[in-house]
């Protein structure tokens, strides 16, 4: 046996439109005109062949169908492989990808691959239009991209022309987390922020401004974090080293309240019964039991829905300059589970 025939045996060869011609003995033409769903094959050809694609496992070539129409249907997505919260947003933006008629190509990125690599590889595959979630890169490098192809920004806050916007009201959705803990009795409520992260600034100003509205201006303290289990456990370090610890910590993000959450459980300290602890995003992982975390909800399923809609509508429009940017704000919503209760006065001695 060759090498070639090695290769062979390795790797099915994949079913071509000869293939199902011959097996449903009908002209390849006839195939192609029924994979294209175009007229001119009758109903009982029609239907033959697609059983017969159906049981060989004929699956259209997407790249002869960029060759043929010169459009590729494809949304390209940029997302942060290690953060749960992308992971759903992209379940609701193929989800609604699909209904449009579009398939959606996926450029992840991490601290080994930056954001201009992640996009190069969407261009490279011929995208019409790119999603972007959380982008961090500088607004001109956006502003350029999106000159070059439609492009919205999900979860950041961007005023630039020919770009369009899907994010959470993030301001809001912190300020419910104050309001929470405040009804709840707490004072000194420290907030572990994202840093430079998208939203960060929104979510600090948000913070300051629930604290101050509750009369709780002596009991603010803003610790720099971000995105990550890490920051959230350097968050509690410097918590603890500075003194006395708050009686409730609002964290960026689940990651970062996650790692919160394991910090305190090992230095022996009782989540809620001594530290109350909100996150925000509810990512699937929030509501499991052993960490049942109350949070903030983004509405995952109508952000992507959003984002989808934009760069469908802004592709059909692509190079007409008189179409405005928009942005669409998406409320949030508290959810409450059992990493918040009342803080509990110090046992006497």
């Amino acid at each position: 046996m060759t090498a070639g025939d090695q290769r062979a045996v390795g790797r099915p060869r994949r079913v071509t439109l000869a293939d199902v011609a011959r097996h449903a003995g009908v002209s390849t033409a006839l195939v192609s005109i029924v994979m294209r769903g175009a007229s001119g094959a009758s109903e009982a050809n029609r239907q033959k062949v697609l059983q017969v694609a159906k049981e060989l496992g004929y699956v259209p070539d997407a790249r002869a169908r960029v060759l043929r129409q010169g459009r590729s249907q494809l949304l390209g997505v940029m997302f942060g492989i290690q953060q749960p919260f992308h992971a759903d947003l992209l379940e609701g933006i193929y989800a609604a990808a699909e209904d449009a008629g579009y398939d959606v190509v996926l450029s992840g990125m991490a601290a080994s691959r930056g954001e201009d690599r992640a996009v190069d590889t969407l261009l490279a595959d011929r995208c019409e239009a790119l999603i972007l979630l959380a982008p961090q890169s500088p607004r001109a490098w956006l502003a350029d991209l999106a000159d070059r192809l439609p492009t919205v920004v999900v979860a950041r806050s961007i005023a630039e022309p020919g770009i369009d916007v899907v994010r959470t009201a993030e301001a809001k959705g912190i300020e419910l987390a104050v309001d929470h803990l405040a009804e709840l009795e707490h004072a000194r409520i420290a907030h572990i922020d994202g840093g430079n992260s998208p939203g960060a600034t929104e979510r600090r100003k948000g913070y300051r401004a629930a604290m101050r509205r509750h009369g709780l201006s002596g009991g603010e303290c803003v610790v720099p974090g971000g995105m990550s289990e890490d920051d959230g456990a350097r968050g509690v370090f410097k918590l603890l080293g500075a003194g006395e610890l708050p009686t409730a910590i609002l964290a960026f993000n689940d990651r970062c309240a996650t790692g919160v959450l394991d910090t305190l459980l090992r230095a022996g300290i009782r989540v809620p019964e001594q530290v109350s602890v909100v996150g925000f995003d509810d990512t699937h992982h929030a509501g499991f039991s052993h960490i049942d975390l109350t949070t903030v909800r983004q509405d995952a399923a109508l952000m992507a829905r959003l984002s989808v809609a934009h760069a469908i509508r802004r592709l059909e429009g692509f190079g007409d300059r008189s179409r405005s940017s928009r942005e669409d704000v998406v409320s949030p919503a508290l959810v409450v589970r059992g990493t918040t209760a009342k803080p509990r006065p110090p046992a006497s001695n």
